[in-house]
């Protein structure tokens, strides 16, 4: 089994924002693999199977910088441990609409990521940034809460289709054969 969280910021006046960017993966992979997410307390999750693989698609509904209790408290009731958990979610550092696959690691200072680390006491889940890019004059808190401007939405609809195709890759083939396919 597989879990597989797109980290983001619930609420209408955040959906379409740069921070949100793990939540527009996993809507759009629920809506390929026809699946409707429900509300729990504390994250909206659905189940269903890419390729025969069972997969369980997570979104916390607490801000971005508690995600992790809901990963936990999913990974738990699921058995699912952190070589088997998918986390995707928005970059900084990549310039806006590029993917990157990573099979552990730090935080790189995202703070939800931190959250999951810090609530699996573990650093060995797979994660996919899309990036949202910087603004240099802008602070960052601001920055990731905007909106993307209207020549990058081209780009992050791509993001969006890629990283979908990525972690039914991850899925499937496993994760070097993602990073090797998708890292560019």
């Amino acid at each position: 089994m597989w879990l597989i969280a797109g980290l983001g910021n619930p609420g209408a006046g955040y959906s379409k924002t740069r921070h949100n960017a793990g939540f527009m993966v996993l809507d759009h992979l629920a809506d390929d693999l026809g699946l409707s997410f429900r509300e729990k307390t504390g994250y909206r999750m659905c189940n269903g199977s890419i390729s025969g693989h069972t997969v369980t698609l997570v979104e916390p509904l607490s801000f971005m910088n508690r995600s992790g209790s809901a990963v936990k408290k999913v990974a738990d009731r699921y058995a699912v441990p952190p070589e088997q958990i998918i986390v995707v979610h928005d970059d900084l550092d990549l310039e806006t609409g590029r993917l990157k696959i990573r099979d552990k690691g730090s935080a790189g200072g995202h703070k939800g990521v931190d959250s999951i680390i810090q609530s699996l006491g573990s650093r060995a889940f797979i994660r996919i940034k899309i990036g949202i890019g910087r603004d240099p004059f802008v602070a960052t808190e601001t920055f990731v809460l905007s909106r993307f401007k209207k020549d990058e939405l081209p780009l992050i609809k791509e993001a969006v289709s890629r990283a979908v195709a990525s972690i039914c890759c991850v899925v499937t083939d496993g994760v070097d054969k993602a990073m090797n396919r998708f890292n560019s």
